[in-house]
């Protein structure tokens, strides 16, 4: 079964940009869509973007112009790559294996100045 570690988060200025890595342990990886969610503080977990195991992308209408959702199949790993960023996007960030229960532990991202 895949299991997941997120990593890169922090705290950004506004205007910044920060790239997750969302590792993936055990086999299948390739097989699987994944997906980025988050939650901010105070909020229900939304969808941010997924990918296939194609490659192909689809994104929240907010995030659209500013993320980008990448895989790297040999290397068992998803990115966000998160630009413009702005104070409403400070949440906790979880990899997420499409159609399973399997989700990563999160990643802080704080954006303030």
């Amino acid at each position: 079964q895949v299991q997941l570690v997120e990593s890169g988060g922090g705290l950004v200025q506004p205007g910044g940009s920060l790239r997750l890595s969302c590792a993936a342990s055990g086999s299948g990886f390739s097989r699987y869509a994944m997906a980025w969610y988050r939650q901010a503080p105070g909020k229900q977990r939304e969808l941010v973007a997924i990918i296939t195991s194609g490659g192909s992308t689809t994104y929240v209408d907010s995030m659209k112009g500013r993320f980008t959702i990448s895989r790297d199949n040999a290397e068992n790993t998803v990115y966000l790559q998160m630009s413009s960023l702005k104070p409403e996007d400070t949440a906790v960030y979880y990899c997420y294996v499409w159609g399973t229960s399997i989700w990563g532990q999160g990643t802080q991202v704080t954006v303030s100045s």
